[in-house]
């Protein structure tokens, strides 16, 4: 019996999905029995991954994945650390931080929110001291990212080993996010290869088993932006992809 926790099969025929509780005594001994017995548990989420992996218990996605889920601060030092391209980036932290980032980087440039934004949330264009100091006042670490005016990124799904698909987002006239909840277009004509190899080699060297990654050109060369192990799923809808029906093929197939 396949088991999983978070929701994300719950439409799976070929698993039981028995959700996360805070407390593991708050299973039934049944479903406490399942857990234990199972040979891996799909979807534990972040509470559990490290749990399972310390008593010897197969995960998926891997425990890798879910320590660098949302938190770009660390999927930018490994970046660096492993020498995938990314734009120039850097942390700022203290009383005086916004110095330091002017002096660092020329306007315009990005800040995001380090930890736990989603959906283009949490991602500002910075123009001025007065856009910079509203940011700051926002986060205690400042997260700062060099502009690179494109109009459209790549996002390229990765789950297991098996390179899912690829798309353009295309943000809409006035706006610098390329993310499909504030409006981007989907397309998939002409998907550069680059970009894709580039993206599976970063979900390869970071160990990262369910993953879309984000990819942009800029003057010729392709940069990884940043990873998502939380993707939507309307590029899969247009794409005519059923994600229930091939999570149950790769699950049955064992590819994950």
């Amino acid at each position: 019996m396949v088991i999983a926790l978070e929701s994300r099969l719950r439409c799976c025929r070929n698993v039981v999905t028995l959700g996360v509780r805070p407390n593991f005594s708050d299973y039934s001994p049944q479903e406490a029995r399942l857990i234990q017995e199972a040979e891996k548990v799909y979807y534990p989420s972040s509470y559990y991954a490290d749990m399972f992996e310390a008593m010897g218990k197969k995960i998926f996605p891997n425990p890798n994945t879910y320590r660098f889920a949302q938190n770009k601060i660390k999927q930018t030092a490994l970046f660096n650390l492993v020498g995938i391209p990314t734009p120039k980036t850097r942390t700022f932290y203290g009383k005086h931080k916004e110095e330091k980032i002017i002096h660092c980087f020329s306007y315009p440039f990005i800040g995001k929110i380090p930890r736990g934004s989603a959906l283009g949330r949490g991602v500002f264009l910075i123009r001025n001291r007065d856009e910079l100091d509203a940011y700051c006042a926002l986060t205690k670490i400042a997260y700062i990212q060099e502009y690179l005016p494109i109009h459209r990124d790549i996002r390229v799904v990765v789950i297991g080993d098996t390179f899912v698909h690829a798309y353009w987002r295309e943000a809409p006239t006035g706006e610098y996010r390329c993310n499909v909840a504030l409006g981007a277009k989907i397309g998939f004509d002409d998907i550069p290869d680059e970009a894709v190899r580039l993206a599976k080699y970063t979900a390869n060297r970071c160990r990262w088993d369910d993953v879309g990654i984000d990819v942009c050109e800029f003057d010729g060369r392709y940069y990884v932006i940043e990873a998502n192990m939380k993707y939507g799923r309307e590029g899969f809808r247009q794409a005519g992809i059923d994600y229930v029906r091939l999570m149950e093929k790769l699950i049955d197939d064992g590819a994950i």
